[in-house]
């Protein structure tokens, strides 16, 4: 058998096992399909294969092992599962690869961010720059610095090569060489750096300091293998403090287990953080498993993108009246997906629950009759809903009203700051990034006490004009928005200067939405107050 024939007889067995996942073997769980069932099942699955053998053998073109690839792994299977629900999905081996690394939280490599920029004088259009290397690594130890760019790899030009496929050059095993060549802007030849590849750990606690005194700030960016366990040693840094604002703006979610580990310390033991049903498993309910006795005030940061595993967090936080949950209604996603592994490192994110929060609380978003687009990103105003006659109602444990169906509602709502057309120019055009190279390349340095005073400002205004494409403004622009100008220049020199710790911190200390939501914490206080009075009189009945 010829090796495109095979591959293409692999990728149609893949394809055929994924259906029995998804169409029978959770009910096998359950109970055996009726005869009729099976007949239907049977027939839709000859039908596939049926119209496969005809595309394979009378398609205008030639089928390629990378066109069959993409009809089954790009086509079939999504196709299959996205008419279930939006979360249900399939790895193909690099896919599920990645998604291990992520959940892992570490990969060997050199630990540098990287992503193409445009530069018409390279190869596409494009060349592959460093946005940070990450601290500790092997890359921020041998001094690269953000806006370097990556010529070769091990003598290899990285000329008309993506990102994905520089990154894979640059990992490799532990304790292994790699030969990087970089430009950096104001050196007057290329730069060489001989690598050692180690562990590269990916936090999921991007930030966490005392943002003011006695205030601690965490960051929570995803939920991985690590997360519960970064969250604890930022708490245990903190030592006492008076007051915590967690941010889980824009976290997509991830290991549900993690989730649950991390509201464990804010919680006191046996009190339930979530619950799952389905209908090929037993109902799971999981609840805080060790407690905490902490008592300080904490609010909740959240967004319309906040999602899954930090909904769970959320839930459970305002459900039990532990923290004020504060910001934009969040995504609304309250399906469970169980990873089964099907063939050769392939895998399918199957949804088989639906989470509640310890109210009962259902809050997934209505899916129906909605294209994947419009679900992820054609949404209402995520702002605290106007209506909410249609919502579900729930009570908090002192006896509040929370509602579900569609996200997590804030106690208190602070609207996204949303970035006019000159903002949204400069981002696009890479400026603040830029300028922090041409900075960094004229003046060398900056210190702690840096301050962009008025002659920073000017520099930077007169950078803006000599750029190949320069981004054009008036005075109005600048006065309009100088205090985020400010802010991004700083955050971007102390990024380059300090490394990229430093640069997020200067940003999480002007933004205005982490500015709230210290405000709100004497009212996350007395939202426990309230809790301990009721807990209170219910004794005393």
């Amino acid at each position: 058998m010829a090796p495109r024939t095979r591959r293409a007889m692999f990728s149609v067995t893949v394809f055929l096992a994924t259906c029995a996942v998804a169409g029978s073997f959770i009910n096998q769980r359950v109970a055996a399909q009726s005869a009729t069932d099976e007949s239907t099942l049977r027939d839709s699955l000859r039908n596939f294969t049926n119209v496969y053998s005809l595309v394979e053998q009378n398609y205008a073109d030639k089928l390629t092992t990378d066109k069959t690839d993409k009809v089954i792994y790009d086509g079939a299977i999504p196709g299959m599962l996205h008419v279930l629900d939006p979360h249900s999905n399939f790895y193909d081996p690099k896919a599920y690869a990645q998604m291990r690394e992520d959940q892992h939280g570490r990969y060997y490599g050199v630990g540098m961010t990287i992503q193409p920029q445009p530069d018409p004088n390279a190869k596409g259009g494009t060349r592959i720059v460093v946005l940070y290397p990450s601290e500790g690594t092997p890359a921020f130890r041998a001094g690269i610095k953000p806006g370097d760019v990556v010529l070769a790899v091990d003598g290899k030009s990285t000329d008309g090569m993506d990102s994905g496929a520089v990154a894979s050059m640059l990992k490799g095993p532990r304790n292994t060489h790699v030969r990087v060549t970089m430009g950096r802007e104001g050196a007057q030849k290329s730069l060489e750096f001989d690598l050692i590849r180690d562990e590269v750990a990916r936090h999921s606690v991007d930030l966490a300091f005392l943002i003011r005194p006695g205030i601690g700030y965490i960051r929570v960016s995803s939920f991985m293998e690590t997360t519960s366990r970064e969250v604890g040693e930022a708490l245990d840094k903190f030592g006492e403090i008076n007051g915590l604002v967690l941010d889980l703006r824009s976290n997509p979610g991830g290991l549900l287990n993690e989730a649950v580990n991390m509201s464990d310390k804010f919680l006191q033991k046996g009190q339930i953080v979530v619950s799952q049903r389905g209908r090929a498993f037993p109902d799971q309910v999981y609840r805080a498993a060790h407690g905490s006795d902490t008592k300080y005030p904490i609010v909740v940061l959240v967004n319309r993108n906040t999602a899954s595993a930090a909904e769970i967090v959320s839930g459970a936080l305002q459900d039990h009246d532990r923290a004020l949950i504060v910001g934009e209604t969040t995504f609304g996603k309250g399906l469970v997906q169980t990873v089964f592994q099907v063939s050769e490192n392939t895998g399918l994110a199957l949804t088989t629950y639906h989470y509640y929060t310890p109210s009962g609380r259902l809050i997934q978003r209505n899916y129906n009759n909605i294209s994947l687009y419009d679900y992820y990103f054609v949404r209402d105003g995520a702002a605290q809903p106007k209506d909410k006659s249609n919502l579900e109602v729930k009570l908090t444990d002192s006896g509040r009203t929370v509602y579900g169906g569609g996200g997590i509602t804030p106690d208190e709502t602070v609207d996204n700051i949303k970035s006019n057309h000159f903002q949204e120019q400069l981002l696009r055009n890479y400026a603040f990034f830029n300028f922090s190279k041409h900075y960094m390349a004229v003046h060398g340095s900056v210190n702690k006490d840096f301050v962009v005073d008025d002659a920073v400002m000017q520099e930077f205004k007169t950078f803006l004009k000599s750029q190949p494409t320069p981004v054009p403004y008036t005075d109005q622009d600048i006065a309009g928005v100088q205090d985020w100008l400010k802010q991004s220049i700083k955050s971007d020199l102390f990024t380059s200067q300090f490394g990229q710790l430093e640069g997020l911190k200067v940003r999480a200390e002007w933004d205005p939405q982490v500015a709230k939501a210290v405000t709100f914490l004497p009212e996350a206080q007395t939202l426990q107050d309230h809790l301990r009075l009721a807990q209170k009189a219910s004794l005393n009945k």
